[in-house]
C-alpha cells in the first residue's frame, strides 16, 4: 500500500493509493499520518486498512492540482548515514568506513517531493544527494538483530538529502551545518510499506539535474545494508514511530565531479527509486 499526505503545508490530508491508482481519502480513519498512526498498523492494522483501500470502501480523494507533502508528517528526527557506497566514498576521497557514519538534521528540513528547496543564504556548493529513506513504525531500542530490525520497519520512501559543502567542509567541519538548512530534506511522493518492498537491496536510484543524468546506482552496493543501519542506529538513540533513516548515496554528487557547477536558483533536480515513485525540485534562493 502506498500512504501519501496532499494539501497545503500544515493543513494536509492522508491519502491510500490502491494498486490500480485510485487514490482514498483517510481522513475517517486517521487525521495524519503520523508516528502514532504508523505504530498502530501492526499486522493486523494493516491488514484490514488495506483490505479496505482494495475493496475501495473508503472515500475517493480527488488529487488533481493537489499538493503532495513528505508522507509522514514532521518526523521527530532525520537520522543521516555518510559515506555508504563504495563508489561515494572513494569520489569523496574517504576512506571506507568501518562502522556506519551518523549525523542528524532536523525536522524542520522535511518538506514535500515538489516542495521547491531554497539554496540558504551564504550557500556557495549547494548539492544533492538521491537516496533510499527507511520510515520507523515502532519504537526501537538496542535492537539485537536484523530480524528485529525489519519489525520496526514501516516503509520506505524517496529522500533527497540536498547539503551545502562549504557548511560542511569549510565552516568548522561538523556535517550537521551542511545538512540542516530550511527545505534540505524532501521526501515522497508516497510511503510504500514494507510488505510491498521484497527486498530494500534491490532498487536502482537515479538522480537528474536539468535533464541530465547525474546518479545511477543500486542499494545492493550499500556498504551497510538497511537492516544493519536500523540496528546499529538504535544502539546509539531510541527511534520512534515517524522517525526517518536516511541511507546514503551513490557516486555522482557535484562534490566528486569537478568541473560541475554546483545547484543553483532554477535548477531542476529529479530523483527516482525502483517502486516508489519520482520526486522534483526546482531550486530558489533563501
Amino acid at each position: 500500500m502506498k500512504l501519501l499526505r496532499v494539501g497545503p503545508p500544515g493543513a494536509e490530508r492522508p491519502v491510500a493509493l490502491a494498486q490500480d491508482g485510485t487514490a482514498y481519502d483517510l481522513s475517517g480513519v486517521t487525521a495524519d499520518i503520523t508516528g502514532g498512526f504508523l505504530a498502530g498498523l501492526d499486522g493486523s492494522g494493516l491488514a484490514e486498512l488495506a483490505g479496505r483501500v482494495a475493496a475501495g470502501r473508503l472515500p475517493v480523494a480527488d488529487l488533481a492540482g493537489q499538493r503532495i507533502g513528505p508522507p509522514v508528517a514532521r518526523p521527530g528526527k532525520v537520522v543521516g548515514i555518510g559515506l555508504n557506497y563504495r563508489d561515494h566514498a572513494a569520489e569523496a576521497g574517504a576512506a571506507i568506513p568501518d562502522e556506519p557514519v551518523i549525523f542528524l538534521k532536523p525536522s524542520s528540513t522535511v518538506v514535500g517531493p515538489y516542495d521547491e528547496v531554497l539554496v540558504p543564504r551564504g550557500g556557495e556548493k549547494t548539492d544533492y544527494e538521491a537516496e533510499l529513506a527507511v520510515v520507523i513504525g515502532r519504537t526501537a531500542r538496542y535492537l539485537e538483530d536484523h530480524a528485529a530490525a525489519a519489525g520496526v520497519i514501516a516503509g520506505y520512501t524517496i529522500a533527497n538529502d540536498v547539503t551545502e559543502r562549504a557548511f560542511q567542509f569549510e565552516r568548522g567541519g561538523q556535517w550537521d551545518k551542511g545538512k540542516s538548512a530550511e527545505t534540505f530534506t524532501p521526501l515522497g511522493p508516497w510511503l510504500v510499506t514494507a510488505e510491498e518492498v521484497v527486498d530494500p537491496q534491490r532498487l536502482s536510484l537515479r538522480l537528474w539535474v536539468n535533464g541530465e543524468q547525474r546518479q545511477g546506482g543500486s542499494t545492493e552496493r550499500m556498504i551497510f545494508p538497511v537492516l544493519e543501519l536500523v540496528r546499529y542506529a538504535s544502539q546509539f538513540m531510541v527511534l520512534e514511530p515517524g522517525d526517518v533513516i536516511i541511507t546514503g548515496t551513490p557516486a555522482g554528487v557535484t562534490l566528486g565531479r569537478p568541473g560541475t557547477p554546483y545547484l543553483a536558483p532554477g535548477d531542476v533536480v529529479e530523483i527516482e527509486i525502483d517502486g516508489l515513485g519520482r520526486q522534483r525540485q526546482v531550486l530558489g534562493k533563501a
